[in-house]
């Protein structure tokens, strides 16, 4: 009888990734980075087992899109008070706070439950090329490389 292999928590080790998101289509970039922060890259993947890497994204204010979703695209959020729901569109978001567009993105397609919460912790997000982990050696990650 063959077992399953489930990796220990002493197994796995967690390295830093850095992506550069100049110029890049928003989502096959955020799922490039989705599969990066399940693990999905690693020969020993097991679903349910937190085995991704951190994942440092930079110039996120120069990603790109196709079509009219610059102007089409709304993000909703609501202050809890009556009539209190806002909408920003994609081409406002970008120039307000870029980090979360990205973030948007990547958390779609994350699972929605515990484990998704946890991952999204492990993603940094700058909107220019500076970023402070620097001192964590983040190895750079060519986008489609998968």
């Amino acid at each position: 009888m063959e077992k399953t292999y489930v990796p220990k928590a002493s197994e796995i080790t967690q390295e830093w990734v850095l992506v550069d998101a100049n110029d890049q289509n928003l989502g096959r970039l955020a799922t490039q980075i989705a599969s990066i922060l399940l693990g999905k890259h690693k020969p020993t993947f097991t679903p349910g087992v937190e085995m991704g890497d951190f994942v440092v994204v930079i110039n996120c204010e120069r990603v790109r899109v196709t079509g009219n979703k610059m102007d089409e695209k709304i993000y909703y959020h609501n202050s809890l008070y009556p009539s209190g729901l806002k909408s920003i569109s994609l081409r406002q978001q970008l120039k307000k706070h870029p980090e979360r567009v990205i973030r948007s993105a990547v958390w779609g397609m994350l699972p929605h439950n515990k484990m998704g919460r946890q991952i999204i912790k492990n993603l940094k997000i700058y909107a220019g090329p500076d970023h402070p982990h620097s001192a964590q050696q983040p190895k750079p990650w060519v986008v489609g490389k998968e």
